[in-house]
């Protein structure tokens, strides 16, 4: 074993946090969908779709100026992206590897925010 060998996750835990990632990914790809469709209908209630979901979108959007729609269609937007960039580094086995320490980012934490880029760590010296 050469001593630059890097610290990875293993590609059987890359696989299960790929699987995080999709679930995660498809679901949020949905919400932007139900949040960019319901400002584009700005309060157009002939839609077919009852799902309760939908419904509390829609409802929660007549109330929600349509800045704050737009907000949180942009966050939502750039989720997906993170998600997309995450995939990606499991692609590369970077995955998981805090960028400012090097060091294997906390699996916990990685399933809670599983595009983290940075340790709990190198986030507290940036705060």
């Amino acid at each position: 074993m050469a001593g630059d060998v890097k610290v990875r996750y293993s590609d059987s835990d890359l696989e299960k946090f790929r699987e995080i990632i999709v679930e995660k990914m498809e679901k949020a790809q949905k919400d932007l969908e139900l949040i960019q469709s319901a400002y584009k209908n700005d309060g157009n209630n002939g839609t077919d779709d009852t799902s309760p979901t939908f419904k509390a979108f829609e409802e929660g959007s007549e109330t929600m100026s349509k800045e704050a729609n737009t907000q949180l269609a942009i966050r939502q937007e750039k989720f997906v992206r993170d998600l997309k960039n995450a995939l990606l580094r499991i692609e590369n086995k970077t995955y998981g590897i805090c960028r400012v320490t090097g060091k294997l980012i906390n699996p916990e934490r990685l399933k809670l925010v599983p595009h983290a880029t940075l340790s709990i760590e190198a986030k507290n010296m940036q705060s």
